[in-house]
């Protein structure tokens, strides 16, 4: 979770805290269609890194949008699902791809 320091007064403010950056809303986007594997979640996103992939995984965490989960197995298995917290991101990101939809349809008519 954010620390008082970094929670600003403005909610929009702690929100882009929380998910500002090129690849968190991409995580939470793949996995708002169910738990994935760590490989899934690489494979899902397209132009991610290992090294930003853990990075983005653990800050989530941190913060309580993310639940990871390790399988004692052999191989080992890891698993990352959203926590309740995580899944009431669901209208944010549907809004996002909703409005990028209506902005690519804008932008196709001003090229043709």
């Amino acid at each position: 979770m954010l620390s008082k320091a970094e929670m600003l007064d403005c909610p929009v403010a702690t929100t882009i805290n929380l998910i500002g950056n090129k690849w968190k809303p991409l995580i939470i986007r793949n996995l708002l269609h169910g738990t994935q594997r760590y490989k899934d979640l690489q494979y899902g996103i397209e132009g991610i890194s290992a090294k930003v992939l853990t990075e983005n995984l653990r800050q989530l965490e941190e913060d309580g949008l993310v639940k990871r989960e390790v399988f004692a197995e052999v191989p080992l298995r890891v698993e990352y699902s959203l926590t309740k917290l995580g899944e009431q991101m669901r209208p944010i990101i549907n809004a996002l791809a909703d409005w990028g939809t209506e902005y690519k349809k804008q932008a196709r008519k001003k090229l043709d």
